[in-house]
């Protein structure tokens, strides 16, 4: 009698987990950006919050946390109960390069996360402010070796993917320029617009359409090969033989999410970012949508983790706090 009672709770408690399974969602969704909003990471949380909230038919908050390169709203979100109900879009900064970078980070990027799926390979894009002259790559490596040190550029954060890129240009060049750290690329391009900053290499999502109404220069974009957004803009390599980098931008939760949760937010990224209004919204920006499995994600960001820990032991970015 005993062990068919304990054979009838046993497939009670099976079923009520398999009904609270297929019934998640049930209350709001919180997708938190770790950067400010009008960037590249705000476009694709309001992109997946759209989809996700009319397939679920529940609400998705899109919530910005920014700051330390965009550590604070990941550590928040590493932090957060592993219920599917926070979810970090995640960057390659805050992923990965950070680990590299800080000394005291309050999460391991490696440990605290479970990858639901990557949403967009994102080249970035070299720009200039129209008061700098140089109009190809070739005119501005000659202006800024004539002018060592007397310029700045911009970036996202200190030991963001877009302060790493220009610290590759400079190693490449042999040449230096002032950093100036922003909180997003949104604060970063309104700069330069005003002609505080001279040059930056950010996400192309961000500055394309800057560049195509004329308030900044464009002069290549940082992937291997050139774009079917912007084919005559021509890469970097082309002019510097072999400097090309691309950054990537995905969905994450907290480790320790009920695999079925992860699986289902899954599907619904690869429903989202196959829909042809928004791979073609992606790719005349320069972003290229890559939805993959869990699994496939992991093993992206791992076999990512070698080449981005030499740059950054190249670069000499450490911060110690």
């Amino acid at each position: 009698m005993r062990f068919a009672v304990t054979v009838v709770l046993s497939l009670l408690l099976a079923a009520a987990a398999a009904h609270a399974q297929d019934a998640w969602p049930q209350r709001p969704i919180t997708i938190v950006v770790p950067f400010q909003a009008g960037g590249s990471a705000d476009l694709l949380a309001r992109i997946v919050q759209q989809h996700m909230q009319a397939d679920f038919g529940s609400p998705v908050v899109v919530e910005n946390r920014s700051g330390a390169g965009g550590s604070i709203g990941t550590a928040y979100v590493a932090k957060a109960p592993a219920d599917g109900y926070t979810l970090l879009l995640g960057t390659l900064s805050g992923n990965l390069l950070n680990g590299f970078i800080y000394a005291k980070l309050p999460y391991d990027p490696e440990r605290d996360f479970q990858p639901i799926s990557l949403l967009v390979h994102l080249p970035n894009l070299l720009v200039v402010s129209k008061k700098v002259p140089a109009q190809t790559v070739s005119e501005f490596i000659a202006y800024l070796k004539a002018n060592d040190g007397k310029l700045n550029y911009g970036s996202s954060g200190i030991g963001t993917s877009s302060q790493l890129s220009v610290v590759m240009l400079e190693l490449a060049t042999g040449t230096h320029m002032t950093h100036v750290p922003f909180r997003s690329t949104t604060d970063e391009i309104t700069s330069m617009m005003s002609g505080n900053v001279d040059v930056a290499i950010d996400s192309m999502t961000t500055l394309w359409p800057q560049a195509q109404a004329g308030s900044i220069r464009a002069l290549a974009v940082t992937s291997a090969q050139r774009l079917a957004s912007a084919p005559d803009l021509p890469t970097i390599g082309e002019t510097l033989n072999g400097l090309s980098v691309e950054g990537w931008q995905g969905l994450f939760a907290p480790a320790g999410t009920p695999r079925p949760f992860v699986d289902k937010l899954a599907a619904e990224v690869k429903h989202a970012f196959e829909e042809r209004d928004v791979v073609k919204a992606l790719t005349q920006v320069g972003g290229q949508p890559g939805p993959m499995p869990p699994d496939a994600f992991a093993a992206f960001i791992a076999s990512e983790r070698p080449k981005w820990r030499e740059v950054v032991r190249a670069s000499g970015v450490h911060i110690d706090e």
